[in-house]
């Protein structure tokens, strides 16, 4: 322990606050700022090598894993951290990037940090591909409510059924404003629209491309055997997640995904709260949007078949007990008083257990 070096890293834009500890030093060895630039931090860690084994750590945020990657290859340890998982002290009211350092490299000392866990560059990429297509969609369903909202201004309401079906769209465009600008708006936003939907449906085919590599097409099919969870769903938790192994039980997925109920508890009194929201809230979104598929639930659906085609027998039969137990769950939880946004996120945090299940290979 007296030769390892302990780095603690406060990152931005512009700059690297670094704070050094020797061994079992208490008094910091060194601290200083270096420009964020590779050849800089090369330099220095270079030189920090010849003091001895170096372990570094800095604060998961905006800046990804490409400082993690750099200190990978020059064989310098590096934990990446859970930013809700670093110990403060409940006093501390000054914050600054130098205190941040200390207290990071104290903590790594300490063995009191969790690492966030490290994709690939590939699964990276396809991480950020799938994101930007849920941008694409918000996009979308943006300029399709300002389509709506122009008309009901003008006092134009269609009243032949839902929205956006091809009789809608067939209304929308025989319309006649009273006002040529107002024509023009109207044919600007439909322009819009048009536009979007080609870059999603050329992006959709895209994932659909990607779902059939080698590395994603078996856990991909996987998990679109349980109902509510389509090519998107399923790829985004695959190259999230990577090994599912790496949770020891199902009750630890479901932490991770912050599905799990906060909790109080004090001598003879327990107190449980909401979930916890903790850990990856992007995925904790797509759960709950799967949830709500499971206010019904039919086996024999043509979809939910298609994608079962091919799979093991015990892996359908594990799914379809998913989903009569998940229905069931929801039905008893509404016809209690539940609001439908909270057994919602009851289910999702059920369907996470039943996923993890099928991941690790107990899906029988």
């Amino acid at each position: 322990m007296d030769s390892v070096v302990y780095v603690g890293m406060d990152v931005d834009k512009e700059k690297i606050v670094l704070a050094v500890l020797s061994g079992v030093d208490t008094e910091l060895a060194e601290e200083l700022v270096i420009r964020n630039e590779a050849s800089a931090v090369q330099r220095y860690f270079s030189r920090l090598k010849g003091r001895g084994e170096v372990i570094a750590c800095y604060e998961a945020g905006s800046f990804g894993f490409g400082l993690y990657r750099q200190l990978a290859e020059m064989e310098v340890a590096c934990l990446v951290v859970a930013p809700g998982l670093i110990p403060h002290r409940p006093s501390e009211r000054v914050k600054t990037d130098r205190r941040d350092a200390r207290t990071l490299v104290r903590a790594l000392r300490n063995g009191d940090l969790t690492g966030v866990y490290v994709l690939t560059k590939k699964d990276e990429s396809v991480r950020d591909y799938l994101r930007m297509y849920e941008d694409a969609k918000s996009d979308l369903k943006k300029v399709k409510q300002r389509v709506l909202h122009f008309l009901l201004r003008r006092r134009l309401r269609y009243e032949g059924g839902n929205n956006w079906t091809e009789k809608h769209r067939v209304w929308i465009r025989s319309l006649e404003m009273e006002h040529p600008i107002d024509q023009e708006t109207l044919s600007e936003y439909l322009s819009q629209t048009a536009d979007l939907e080609e870059r999603c449906r050329r992006i959709g085919s895209r994932i659909e491309e990607l779902c059939e590599e080698e590395r994603y097409r078996s856990r991909v099919a996987t998990l679109k055997a349980f109902k509510g969870i389509e090519t998107l769903i399923a790829l985004s938790l695959v190259v999230e997640i990577g090994d599912f192994r790496r949770f020891g039980a199902a009750e630890q997925f479901m932490a991770f995904l912050g599905l799990v109920p906060s909790e109080r508890s004090s001598g003879n009194k327990r107190r449980l709260g909401g979930i916890t929201k903790a850990g990856n809230s992007h995925l904790r979104k797509l759960l709950v949007e799967a949830a709500w598929h499971y206010r019904s639930y039919h086996a024999t659906s043509s979809r939910l078949m298609k994608r079962r085609t091919g799979l093991e027998a015990s892996l359908v039969s594990y799914a379809n007990r998913a989903g009569r137990r998940l229905n069931s769950k929801y039905l008893r939880l509404v016809f209690k008083g539940k609001r439908t946004q909270v057994a919602a996120t009851a289910i999702a945090r059920e369907l996470s257990g039943f996923i993890w299940g099928a991941m690790v290979g107990k899906a029988a």
